[in-house]
Order: C-alpha cells, then sequence, then structure tokens
C-alpha cells in the first residue's frame, strides 16, 4: 500500500501533506524524522483513551481506568493498529533498518502510529485526531469487559486454578531473539493438571508470560 492510501485509512485528509511524510520518517532515514511527533502522539493518545474511557465507563474507578488505558495504549495494541494499517509499507528506513526488518519490528511501527496521531493534531486539531483514534480503537474498545477483563491473563489463570485446588503455572523461559535493544521473549505455561502447555511472545518476558497465560486460558475454558 503506497502512504497516499494511508488517509483514506485513517479517514483523515491533511492539509499539509510534508507532517504525514514526516511522522512516516525513520530517523534512520535522515531528518526531519519522526520522533518529535512521536513524542507528542503519545500525550495526545493517552488524553484522547483516558476521555474515550472515562465516557464509555461511568462507574469505573481511577485504577481500573488507569489500567484500561494502559492496555490500549502498549506498545502491543499500537502495532496491532499499525499492521491493520499496513504501516510497515509506507515507512520511510535506512538502508540498513530497512535490510534488518525495521519495517516489522513492533516498536518501530508503534512509534510511527503515534507520530501519526500527532501529525494529525497540528493538522487538523484535538477533535479530528480524537475521532480517529476513537474509531481505530473501535474494535479493541468493544472487546473490553469490566470486571474480569480488568485482570490481567496470569491473574485470571492462577484465579482459576487455585478456584479447583489445582497447582499453580510454571513460565519457563523459551527463547529471547533480537538486538539488545529489540529483543523478543518466548515463553511456556506449565500446567501439571490438566497437562496443557502454552506459549506466548512478546517484547518483555513479562508481556510473553502474559501471552501464554492467555493461550492457556483459551485452551481451559
Amino acid at each position: 500500500m503506497h502512504a497516499r492510501r494511508l488517509p483514506m485509512e485513517l479517514g483523515y485528509s491533511f492539509e499539509d501533506a510534508s507532517l504525514l511524510r514526516t511522522a512516516l520518517t525513520h530517523r534512520s532515514y535522515g531528518t526531519p524524522h519522526n520522533e518529535r511527533l512521536e513524542f507528542l502522539g503519545d500525550g495526545v493518545l493517552d488524553c484522547v483513551i483516558a476521555a474515550v474511557l472515562y465516557a464509555r465507563f461511568p462507574d469505573l474507578q481511577e485504577g481500573d481506568l488507569s489500567r484500561l488505558r494502559a492496555r490500549l495504549v502498549c506498545q502491543d495494541s499500537l502495532h496491532q493498529l499499525a499492521q491493520a494499517l499496513d504501516l510497515g509499507k509506507m515507512l520511510r528506513l535506512g538502508e540498513g533498518e530497512m535490510k534488518s526488518g525495521g519495517h516489522r519490528r513492533p516498536s518501530i511501527l508503534a512509534d510511527t502510529l503515534e507520530a501519526v496521531f500527532g501529525a494529525i493534531y497540528l493538522d487538523g486539531g484535538f477533535e479530528r485526531v480524537r475521532e480517529v483514534i476513537a474509531r481505530l480503537y473501535l474494535p479493541m474498545l468493544e472487546e473490553l469487559l469490566p470486571g474480569e477483563m480488568m485482570k490481567d491473563a496470569k491473574t485470571r489463570l492462577q484465579e482459576w486454578l487455585q478456584g479447583r485446588r489445582k497447582a499453580l503455572p510454571q513460565y519457563q523461559l523459551v527463547e529471547t531473539s533480537g538486538a539488545a535493544h529489540e529483543q523478543r521473549f518466548q515463553v511456556a505455561c506449565v500446567i501439571e493438571i490438566p497437562p496443557i502447555r502454552t506459549v506466548g511472545t512478546g517484547t518483555s518476558r513479562r508481556l510473553a508470560e502474559q501471552a501464554a497465560a492467555e493461550e492457556a486460558l483459551k485452551a481451559l475454558l
């Protein structure tokens, strides 16, 4: 997908096309690049998601709202949205970063999407970027359920096993790959009874454990 298709996917047309071009430019490509726009977009995203959650869940307390926001604005969620938009094919990367697979790297894609949000804010204002973010996040928002879904996967798995007086799961590091600053972790979740072994991956060991626990829950329920 060419970059000119992105406004159609976003539902937003830029008045200043240079802002979008900068948002899609990684620092390895040259200047101007998207790091300042990423900083701005990160703040805008936090504010928009906070406002959306505040309106959507009027009975939730601050702590629950904060946990939901953290879940929605984390790298994994942004990476998922960036993949849906096919941002990797639009990135402007330096030759070395391109050869090393930078167009697929979760951190780069997540940062780029935040930069796009920052560019929309500068180009069209807060209300327009709010509309774009709310539309992109709608499928994720519709999956959120108060109560049980406030708990992370490891907590839910532990409570399920404890409630049936079964041994708690063990988490085993299977593999670590990638450069030191861009590592990917693979972790196994092992349950004795019933005998289940699931594997999760993530950009940190904690996220990989959560992914493995989520898969274990799917196998159990």
